[in-house]
Protein backbone atom coordinates (compact mmCIF):
# COMPACT_ATOMS: atom_id res chain seq x y z
CA UNK A 1 0.00 0.00 0.00
CA UNK A 2 2.64 2.50 1.07
CA UNK A 3 4.41 1.76 -2.36
CA UNK A 4 1.07 2.34 -4.14
CA UNK A 5 0.97 5.87 -2.47
CA UNK A 6 4.37 6.24 -3.03
CA UNK A 7 3.62 5.80 -6.75
CA UNK A 8 0.28 7.57 -6.69
CA UNK A 9 2.14 10.94 -5.55
CA UNK A 10 4.97 10.50 -8.18
CA UNK A 11 2.82 10.57 -11.17
CA UNK A 12 0.80 13.33 -9.64
CA UNK A 13 4.12 15.39 -8.97
CA UNK A 14 5.42 14.57 -12.74
CA UNK A 15 1.49 15.84 -13.82
CA UNK A 16 2.11 18.94 -11.53
CA UNK A 17 5.66 19.41 -13.00
CA UNK A 18 4.41 18.96 -16.56
CA UNK A 19 1.08 21.00 -16.30
CA UNK A 20 3.82 24.13 -15.04
CA UNK A 21 6.32 23.85 -18.00
CA UNK A 22 3.28 23.84 -20.58
CA UNK A 23 1.75 26.55 -18.84
CA UNK A 24 5.34 28.33 -18.99
CA UNK A 25 5.48 27.53 -22.70
CA UNK A 26 1.81 29.36 -23.27
CA UNK A 27 3.39 32.19 -21.68
CA UNK A 28 6.57 32.39 -23.25
CA UNK A 29 5.37 32.19 -26.85
CA UNK A 30 2.34 34.39 -26.13
CA UNK A 31 5.11 37.09 -24.78
CA UNK A 32 7.42 36.20 -27.59
CA UNK A 33 4.87 36.88 -30.19
CA UNK A 34 3.53 40.04 -28.57
CA UNK A 35 7.48 41.66 -29.11
CA UNK A 36 8.14 39.98 -32.26
CA UNK A 37 4.57 40.03 -34.57
CA UNK A 38 1.79 42.51 -32.55
CA UNK A 39 2.95 45.42 -32.93
CA UNK A 40 3.18 45.23 -36.85
CA UNK A 41 -0.39 43.25 -37.80
CA UNK A 42 -3.16 42.87 -36.25
CA UNK A 43 -5.89 40.02 -37.16
CA UNK A 44 -9.05 40.05 -38.86
CA UNK A 45 -11.43 37.78 -38.43
CA UNK A 46 -10.36 35.66 -41.77
CA UNK A 47 -6.97 35.02 -39.38
CA UNK A 48 -4.94 37.15 -41.74
CA UNK A 49 -2.71 40.33 -40.25
CA UNK A 50 -3.58 43.73 -41.99
CA UNK A 51 -0.73 45.33 -42.70
CA UNK A 52 0.54 48.36 -40.68
CA UNK A 53 3.45 50.49 -40.05
CA UNK A 54 6.55 47.94 -40.80
CA UNK A 55 4.82 45.33 -42.24
CA UNK A 56 7.08 43.08 -44.52
CA UNK A 57 4.11 40.99 -46.68
CA UNK A 58 4.69 40.80 -49.27
CA UNK A 59 1.12 42.59 -51.30
CA UNK A 60 2.31 40.85 -55.07
CA UNK A 61 1.83 37.28 -53.91
CA UNK A 62 -1.83 35.98 -53.77
CA UNK A 63 -4.77 35.50 -55.07
CA UNK A 64 -7.72 36.56 -56.82
CA UNK A 65 -11.05 36.56 -55.01
CA UNK A 66 -14.60 37.47 -56.27
CA UNK A 67 -16.35 40.16 -54.20
CA UNK A 68 -19.27 41.56 -55.23
CA UNK A 69 -19.61 43.27 -51.37
CA UNK A 70 -16.76 45.69 -51.65
CA UNK A 71 -16.15 45.53 -55.28
CA UNK A 72 -16.23 48.01 -57.25
CA UNK A 73 -15.55 51.02 -55.36
CA UNK A 74 -17.14 53.10 -57.55
CA UNK A 75 -20.06 52.63 -60.60
CA UNK A 76 -18.74 53.15 -64.16
CA UNK A 77 -21.32 55.93 -64.54
CA UNK A 78 -21.30 57.72 -61.63
CA UNK A 79 -17.67 59.02 -62.21
CA UNK A 80 -17.73 62.16 -64.24
CA UNK A 81 -14.24 61.53 -65.42
CA UNK A 82 -14.31 58.29 -66.90
CA UNK A 83 -12.65 57.68 -70.51
CA UNK A 84 -14.42 55.93 -73.61
CA UNK A 85 -10.61 54.02 -73.73
CA UNK A 86 -11.80 52.17 -70.50
CA UNK A 87 -15.78 52.43 -70.16
CA UNK A 88 -16.37 49.13 -71.29
CA UNK A 89 -20.00 48.64 -69.78
CA UNK A 90 -20.82 51.88 -72.16
CA UNK A 91 -19.52 50.49 -75.12
CA UNK A 92 -21.88 47.33 -74.78
CA UNK A 93 -20.34 44.78 -72.70
CA UNK A 94 -22.49 43.05 -70.91
CA UNK A 95 -20.89 40.55 -68.76
CA UNK A 96 -19.52 42.12 -65.51
CA UNK A 97 -18.00 39.56 -63.43
CA UNK A 98 -14.55 41.52 -64.30
CA UNK A 99 -15.57 44.77 -61.94
CA UNK A 100 -16.11 41.98 -58.54
CA UNK A 101 -12.72 40.89 -58.21
CA UNK A 102 -10.10 42.14 -55.46
CA UNK A 103 -6.65 41.29 -54.70
CA UNK A 104 -6.07 38.98 -51.51
CA UNK A 105 -2.19 38.67 -50.78
CA UNK A 106 -1.49 35.30 -49.31
CA UNK A 107 0.00 36.18 -45.92
CA UNK A 108 -1.53 39.46 -45.04
CA UNK A 109 -5.01 41.85 -45.85
CA UNK A 110 -4.59 44.85 -48.25
CA UNK A 111 -6.23 47.84 -45.86
CA UNK A 112 -9.64 49.19 -46.69
CA UNK A 113 -9.92 51.64 -49.14
CA UNK A 114 -11.00 54.81 -48.00
CA UNK A 115 -11.35 57.75 -50.79
CA UNK A 116 -11.33 60.21 -47.61
CA UNK A 117 -8.19 59.03 -45.99
CA UNK A 118 -6.86 59.06 -49.77
CA UNK A 119 -6.98 62.71 -49.35
CA UNK A 120 -6.78 63.59 -46.22
CA UNK A 121 -3.40 62.26 -46.94
CA UNK A 122 -2.98 64.52 -50.09
CA UNK A 123 -4.31 67.45 -48.69
CA UNK A 124 -2.06 70.12 -49.79
CA UNK A 125 -0.27 67.85 -52.12
CA UNK A 126 0.41 66.71 -55.87
CA UNK A 127 0.75 63.89 -57.14
CA UNK A 128 1.49 62.91 -60.64
CA UNK A 129 1.11 59.78 -62.88
CA UNK A 130 3.95 60.08 -65.82
CA UNK A 131 4.06 57.75 -68.90
CA UNK A 132 1.85 56.34 -71.16
CA UNK A 133 -1.69 55.41 -71.64
CA UNK A 134 -1.45 52.72 -69.13
CA UNK A 135 -0.40 54.67 -66.36
CA UNK A 136 -3.18 57.29 -67.87
CA UNK A 137 -5.86 54.82 -67.55
CA UNK A 138 -4.60 54.10 -63.74
CA UNK A 139 -4.85 57.50 -63.08
CA UNK A 140 -8.26 57.77 -64.52
CA UNK A 141 -8.89 55.03 -61.46
CA UNK A 142 -7.48 56.74 -59.07
CA UNK A 143 -9.22 60.08 -60.02
CA UNK A 144 -12.60 57.87 -59.98
CA UNK A 145 -11.62 56.31 -56.41
CA UNK A 146 -11.27 59.52 -55.18
CA UNK A 147 -13.65 60.72 -55.98
CA UNK A 148 -16.46 58.68 -55.21
CA UNK A 149 -16.40 60.01 -52.05
CA UNK A 150 -16.51 64.08 -53.06
CA UNK A 151 -20.85 64.35 -52.71
CA UNK A 152 -20.35 68.09 -53.80
CA UNK A 153 -19.45 68.34 -57.54
CA UNK A 154 -18.47 72.13 -56.90
CA UNK A 155 -15.60 70.94 -55.24
CA UNK A 156 -13.41 69.16 -57.60
CA UNK A 157 -12.76 69.96 -60.98
CA UNK A 158 -10.64 68.50 -64.10
CA UNK A 159 -8.04 71.07 -66.24
CA UNK A 160 -7.05 69.95 -69.78
CA UNK A 161 -5.87 72.37 -72.07
CA UNK A 162 -4.30 69.77 -74.36
CA UNK A 163 -0.66 70.17 -73.39
CA UNK A 164 0.98 67.16 -71.91
CA UNK A 165 -0.70 67.74 -68.43
CA UNK A 166 -3.95 66.90 -67.01
CA UNK A 167 -5.05 67.74 -63.58
CA UNK A 168 -7.53 66.65 -61.40
CA UNK A 169 -7.98 68.88 -58.25
CA UNK A 170 -9.99 68.44 -55.07
CA UNK A 171 -10.82 71.73 -53.54
CA UNK A 172 -11.93 70.78 -50.02
CA UNK A 173 -8.90 69.24 -49.52
CA UNK A 174 -6.42 71.12 -51.64
CA UNK A 175 -4.70 67.84 -53.18
CA UNK A 176 -3.87 67.66 -57.00
CA UNK A 177 -4.18 64.14 -59.00
CA UNK A 178 -2.54 64.56 -62.35
CA UNK A 179 -1.23 63.09 -65.56
CA UNK A 180 1.57 63.92 -67.45
CA UNK A 181 2.07 62.72 -70.66
CA UNK A 182 5.46 61.18 -71.38
CA UNK A 183 5.63 57.10 -72.92
CA UNK A 184 9.16 57.27 -72.92
CA UNK A 185 10.19 59.24 -69.66
CA UNK A 186 12.67 60.58 -71.43
CA UNK A 187 12.06 62.83 -74.92
CA UNK A 188 10.99 61.58 -77.77
CA UNK A 189 9.21 62.38 -81.26
CA UNK A 190 6.35 60.67 -79.56
CA UNK A 191 5.05 63.63 -77.13
CA UNK A 192 2.69 64.75 -77.98
CA UNK A 193 -0.69 63.95 -76.62
CA UNK A 194 -2.82 62.91 -79.51
CA UNK A 195 -0.72 62.94 -82.32
CA UNK A 196 2.03 60.46 -81.18
CA UNK A 197 1.24 57.27 -83.88
CA UNK A 198 4.43 57.93 -85.78
CA UNK A 199 6.16 55.00 -88.64
CA UNK A 200 9.92 55.65 -86.89
CA UNK A 201 10.12 56.20 -83.21
CA UNK A 202 13.07 58.28 -82.07
CA UNK A 203 14.13 58.89 -78.62
CA UNK A 204 16.55 61.61 -77.16
CA UNK A 205 18.48 59.10 -74.72
CA UNK A 206 20.10 61.69 -72.87
CA UNK A 207 17.07 64.70 -72.24
CA UNK A 208 14.63 64.47 -69.73
CA UNK A 209 14.46 67.90 -68.28
CA UNK A 210 11.83 69.34 -71.09
CA UNK A 211 9.18 66.53 -69.26
CA UNK A 212 10.42 66.23 -65.70
CA UNK A 213 10.33 70.08 -64.83
CA UNK A 214 6.69 69.88 -65.29
CA UNK A 215 6.65 66.90 -62.06
CA UNK A 216 9.72 67.04 -60.25
CA UNK A 217 8.61 69.28 -57.29
CA UNK A 218 5.77 66.58 -56.76
CA UNK A 219 4.69 64.85 -53.09
CA UNK A 220 4.21 61.65 -55.06
CA UNK A 221 5.30 60.77 -58.39
CA UNK A 222 4.24 57.71 -60.40
CA UNK A 223 6.31 56.42 -63.07
CA UNK A 224 6.02 53.78 -66.07
CA UNK A 225 7.31 53.26 -69.30
CA UNK A 226 7.41 49.46 -71.12
CA UNK A 227 5.42 49.06 -73.83
CA UNK A 228 5.98 51.80 -76.16
CA UNK A 229 10.01 50.37 -76.14
CA UNK A 230 8.72 46.90 -77.27
CA UNK A 231 10.36 46.28 -80.31
CA UNK A 232 13.94 44.87 -81.49
CA UNK A 233 15.62 48.27 -81.91
CA UNK A 234 15.15 51.98 -81.38
CA UNK A 235 16.58 54.78 -83.11
CA UNK A 236 18.58 57.01 -80.48
CA UNK A 237 19.35 60.54 -80.84
CA UNK A 238 22.00 61.92 -79.54
CA UNK A 239 21.35 65.77 -80.13
CA UNK A 240 18.48 68.16 -80.54
CA UNK A 241 15.81 67.03 -83.16
CA UNK A 242 15.85 71.46 -83.76
CA UNK A 243 19.27 71.04 -85.28
CA UNK A 244 20.72 69.01 -88.09
CA UNK A 245 24.11 68.10 -86.62
CA UNK A 246 22.52 65.20 -84.58
CA UNK A 247 23.95 61.63 -84.23
CA UNK A 248 21.32 58.55 -84.94
CA UNK A 249 21.97 55.27 -83.56
CA UNK A 250 19.90 51.88 -83.61
CA UNK A 251 20.33 50.61 -80.70
CA UNK A 252 19.14 47.53 -79.38
CA UNK A 253 15.94 47.46 -77.23
CA UNK A 254 16.77 46.62 -74.00
CA UNK A 255 20.37 48.51 -73.55
CA UNK A 256 18.48 51.62 -74.74
CA UNK A 257 15.64 50.83 -72.22
CA UNK A 258 18.36 51.01 -69.66
CA UNK A 259 19.90 54.09 -70.93
CA UNK A 260 16.89 55.88 -70.82
CA UNK A 261 16.38 54.65 -67.05
CA UNK A 262 19.44 56.15 -65.86
CA UNK A 263 18.62 59.31 -67.15
CA UNK A 264 15.73 59.09 -65.09
CA UNK A 265 17.32 58.24 -62.29
CA UNK A 266 20.45 60.89 -62.56
CA UNK A 267 17.60 63.55 -63.02
CA UNK A 268 16.02 62.21 -59.67
CA UNK A 269 19.37 61.68 -57.93
CA UNK A 270 19.99 65.59 -58.25
CA UNK A 271 16.70 67.23 -58.79
CA UNK A 272 14.27 65.29 -55.82
CA UNK A 273 13.96 65.86 -52.39
CA UNK A 274 14.29 62.56 -50.71
CA UNK A 275 12.65 63.67 -47.86
CA UNK A 276 9.36 65.12 -49.54
CA UNK A 277 8.71 63.04 -52.67
CA UNK A 278 7.63 59.31 -52.66
CA UNK A 279 8.97 57.73 -56.05
CA UNK A 280 6.60 54.80 -57.78
CA UNK A 281 7.86 52.90 -60.78
CA UNK A 282 4.77 50.42 -61.84
CA UNK A 283 6.47 47.27 -63.37
CA UNK A 284 5.17 46.04 -66.52
CA UNK A 285 1.48 45.75 -67.89
CA UNK A 286 0.87 42.60 -69.03
CA UNK A 287 -0.92 41.93 -72.52
CA UNK A 288 -3.14 39.19 -73.48
CA UNK A 289 -2.76 38.95 -76.85
CA UNK A 290 -2.54 35.17 -78.28
CA UNK A 291 -5.19 32.78 -76.50
CA UNK A 292 -3.00 29.67 -77.25
CA UNK A 293 -0.79 31.31 -74.71
CA UNK A 294 -3.46 30.33 -72.03
CA UNK A 295 -5.04 27.05 -73.42
CA UNK A 296 -7.43 29.57 -75.88
CA UNK A 297 -7.41 28.79 -79.54
CA UNK A 298 -5.07 30.02 -81.92
CA UNK A 299 -5.30 33.51 -83.81
CA UNK A 300 -7.43 34.00 -80.63
CA UNK A 301 -7.01 36.74 -78.04
CA UNK A 302 -8.65 38.53 -74.97
CA UNK A 303 -12.14 38.89 -76.78
CA UNK A 304 -15.01 37.08 -75.42
CA UNK A 305 -12.78 36.22 -71.72
CA UNK A 306 -14.99 36.53 -68.76
CA UNK A 307 -13.03 33.98 -67.07
CA UNK A 308 -9.55 34.31 -64.84
CA UNK A 309 -6.08 32.27 -65.45
CA UNK A 310 -6.02 29.22 -62.71
CA UNK A 311 -2.57 28.24 -63.51
CA UNK A 312 -0.42 29.88 -60.35
CA UNK A 313 2.99 31.36 -61.81
CA UNK A 314 1.61 32.03 -65.10
CA UNK A 315 3.84 34.05 -67.31
CA UNK A 316 2.47 35.18 -71.02
CA UNK A 317 5.13 36.62 -73.67
CA UNK A 318 3.59 39.83 -73.15
CA UNK A 319 5.86 40.11 -70.33
CA UNK A 320 9.94 40.84 -70.61
CA UNK A 321 11.98 39.28 -67.69
CA UNK A 322 14.83 41.30 -68.80
CA UNK A 323 13.36 44.80 -68.98
CA UNK A 324 11.74 44.05 -65.50
CA UNK A 325 15.60 43.21 -64.25
CA UNK A 326 17.15 46.39 -66.11
CA UNK A 327 14.32 48.41 -63.45
CA UNK A 328 14.95 46.68 -60.40
CA UNK A 329 19.00 47.21 -60.94
CA UNK A 330 18.01 50.81 -61.92
CA UNK A 331 16.00 51.35 -58.27
CA UNK A 332 18.93 49.28 -56.30
CA UNK A 333 21.07 51.63 -57.56
CA UNK A 334 19.14 54.56 -56.81
CA UNK A 335 18.90 53.39 -53.43
CA UNK A 336 22.59 52.65 -52.55
CA UNK A 337 22.73 56.70 -53.09
CA UNK A 338 20.30 57.52 -50.99
CA UNK A 339 17.02 57.88 -53.20
CA UNK A 340 14.07 55.26 -52.29
CA UNK A 341 11.61 54.29 -55.34
CA UNK A 342 9.80 51.51 -54.98
CA UNK A 343 8.76 48.79 -57.76
CA UNK A 344 5.09 48.30 -57.22
CA UNK A 345 4.87 44.72 -58.84
CA UNK A 346 1.46 44.94 -60.75
CA UNK A 347 2.74 42.17 -63.02
CA UNK A 348 2.09 38.70 -61.82
CA UNK A 349 -1.52 39.40 -60.51
CA UNK A 350 -2.59 41.19 -64.18
CA UNK A 351 -1.04 38.31 -65.75
CA UNK A 352 -4.40 36.28 -64.46
CA UNK A 353 -6.90 38.48 -65.79
CA UNK A 354 -7.15 37.71 -69.06
CA UNK A 355 -10.72 39.00 -68.86
CA UNK A 356 -10.02 42.00 -67.44
CA UNK A 357 -9.27 44.41 -70.59
CA UNK A 358 -11.42 46.53 -72.78
CA UNK A 359 -11.70 43.79 -76.11
CA UNK A 360 -13.75 45.05 -78.89
CA UNK A 361 -15.79 47.38 -75.58
CA UNK A 362 -14.40 50.84 -75.95
CA UNK A 363 -14.43 53.89 -78.28
CA UNK A 364 -13.08 53.14 -81.34
CA UNK A 365 -11.07 56.20 -83.07
CA UNK A 366 -11.51 55.14 -86.17
CA UNK A 367 -14.38 53.63 -89.07
CA UNK A 368 -14.49 49.81 -88.80
CA UNK A 369 -13.84 48.23 -91.52
CA UNK A 370 -15.93 45.38 -93.43
CA UNK A 371 -13.25 42.47 -92.55
CA UNK A 372 -12.69 43.70 -88.71
CA UNK A 373 -16.24 43.73 -87.89
CA UNK A 374 -16.37 40.13 -89.30
CA UNK A 375 -13.46 39.11 -87.27
CA UNK A 376 -13.78 40.99 -83.37
CA UNK A 377 -10.18 39.45 -82.69
CA UNK A 378 -8.93 42.27 -85.21
CA UNK A 379 -9.57 45.08 -83.61
CA UNK A 380 -9.58 43.66 -79.64
CA UNK A 381 -7.90 45.90 -76.95
CA UNK A 382 -6.26 43.39 -75.16
CA UNK A 383 -3.60 45.93 -73.38
CA UNK A 384 -5.93 48.62 -72.01
CA UNK A 385 -7.89 47.97 -68.66
CA UNK A 386 -11.70 47.84 -67.90
CA UNK A 387 -12.36 50.76 -65.53
CA UNK A 388 -13.96 49.72 -62.79
CA UNK A 389 -11.22 47.03 -62.49
CA UNK A 390 -7.85 45.75 -62.12
CA UNK A 391 -6.14 49.15 -62.71
CA UNK A 392 -8.29 49.84 -59.45
CA UNK A 393 -6.10 47.02 -57.28
CA UNK A 394 -2.96 48.96 -58.56
CA UNK A 395 -4.26 51.94 -57.00
CA UNK A 396 -4.81 49.92 -53.79
CA UNK A 397 -1.79 48.72 -53.47
CA UNK A 398 -0.14 52.15 -54.14
CA UNK A 399 -2.41 53.27 -51.29
CA UNK A 400 -1.17 50.67 -48.89
CA UNK A 401 1.88 52.54 -49.29
CA UNK A 402 1.07 56.01 -49.17
CA UNK A 403 -1.75 55.73 -45.95
CA UNK A 404 -0.53 52.99 -44.57
CA UNK A 405 3.36 53.58 -45.09
CA UNK A 406 3.67 49.57 -46.15
CA UNK A 407 7.45 48.61 -46.43
CA UNK A 408 9.04 52.19 -46.03
CA UNK A 409 12.04 50.75 -45.52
Amino acid sequence: MAKQQLLMLGIRASFHTLSALLVAGVIFTAVFLSRNVLPKEHLQSDGAPNVEDGSDCNLFEGKWVFDNESNPIYKEEECKFMSDQLACEKFGRKDSSYKFWRWQPRTCNLPRFSGTKLLESLRNKRMVYVGDSLNRGQWVSMVCMASSVITNPKLMHMHNNGSNLITFKSLEYNATIDFYWAPLLVESNSDDPTNHRLPERIVRIQSIEKHARHWTESDIIVLNSYLWWRMPHIKTLWGSFEKLDGIYKEVEMVRVYEMALQTLSQWLEVHVNANRTKLFFMSMSPTHERAEEWGGKTNQNCHGESSLIDKEGYNGRGSDPKMMRVVENVLDGLQRRGLNMHMINITQLSEYRKDGHPSIYRKQWEQLKEDQVLDPSSYSDCIHWCLPGVPDVWNHLLYAYIVDNHDST
